[in-house]
């Protein structure tokens, strides 16, 4: 708890990034606009939770103890991303810009790299070679005798959590908004890498990073309990965060109540409720226009269906005696 380190760089570029952050939020106050509070707390709590995973306690024992080397992890993939999202510093810069201004940033955001880099085509699988590599692979034994490559893994991992979480989570301004469903399924593929990983560090019997291992404390636990704790965390930790995620995406999906199946699933929908995917003066999420809609696709099929046996009717009331 005492044990504390010193990053110049990032605490400087912390700092910094905090102040653009509330000029902008005393620029909007200043033209009579009010920046939302969780918005604003959630970007303290980002930088706070930043300070903890690259400075506190947590950082130090972070390179000789896996377990909590695992815990640094999921806070800079999943945990500071999601805040910096709902801190929404996009669109906080689009609205308190000029509007020469906002149209640069929306020509930004649009753009063709923008569109790529937060597609969930791309992110996902950044998402899973970032989980699997660092994991899996000789990179824990390199990262062990480079620290560039430790601070490199940071930076990664703060960034493939950003663009990961980037079009899913709040109403960040994005090149192309998701539908909430399609949103709920990014997340559940999600919970694969992590579970994956985290099973194959809780079963694997040897060390995967000796050099890593080499430099636990002697009170720690040993090479083995400390790689199999880390996959533990990995799996129900990272699960554990996707699965909130997805039930908050559900509330705000809920709380909608329109737009959250895509056109195609949209399209299904309003086939199925209203029988004309044409009209456009419709909403099918509009209770008394849907209803009257509905009412009157019912009334016409009822129309279509006594029409079709009426023949029959008379033929069977001509022939009765």
């Amino acid at each position: 708890m005492t044990a504390w380190t010193v990053t110049p760089l990032t605490t400087v570029s912390m700092v910094a990034a905090t102040l653009a952050y509330l000029i902008l939020v005393r620029r909007l106050a200043r033209r009579g606009q009010r920046w939302r509070r969780g918005a604003l707390a959630s970007w303290l709590l980002a930088m706070m939770v930043l300070v903890i995973a690259l400075n506190s306690g947590m950082a130090v024992y972070a390179g000789s103890l896996f377990w909590v080397h695992m815990l640094v992890h999921l806070l800079l993939i999943m945990v500071v991303p999601v805040l910096l999202v709902g801190a929404a510093p996009i669109r906080l810069l689009h609205d308190a810009s000029s509007s020469r201004g906002r149209v640069l940033v929306d020509r930004i955001v649009t753009s063709a790299p923008s569109r790529i880099l937060t597609t969930p085509v791309f992110t996902v699988p950044l998402y899973t070679a970032v989980i699997v590599l660092t994991h899996l692979t000789g990179f824990q034994q390199a990262m062990a005798t480079h620290m560039w490559i430790h601070d490199t893994e940071l930076a990664l991992y703060l960034l493939a959590g950003y663009l990961l979480f980037l079009p899913l989570i709040g109403d960040e301004l994005t090149a192309r908004p998701l539908p909430h469903l399609l949103r709920w399924a990014v997340l559940a593929l999600c919970m694969g890498p992590d579970t994956f990983v985290g099973i194959t560090l809780m079963m694997t019997d040897y060390p995967l990073a000796p050099a890593y291992a080499g430099m636990r404390p002697d009170w720690g636990p040993t090479a083995l309990t400390d790689q199999n704790t880390a996959g533990a965390i990995m799996w129900f930790g990272g699960d554990g965060l996707m699965m909130t995620l997805m039930v908050l995406i559900t509330r705000q999906w809920i709380a909608t109540g329109r737009g959250g199946l895509g056109r195609w699933l949209e399209g299904i929908r309003r086939q199925a409720t209203l029988g004309d995917t044409e009209r456009t003066s419709v909403d099918v999420d509009d209770d008394q226009a849907a209803l009257d809609a509905y009412n009157a696709r019912l009334a016409a099929l009822h129309e279509h269906d006594r029409r079709s046996r009426r023949p029959y009717s008379v033929t069977a009331r001509d022939e009765s005696p």
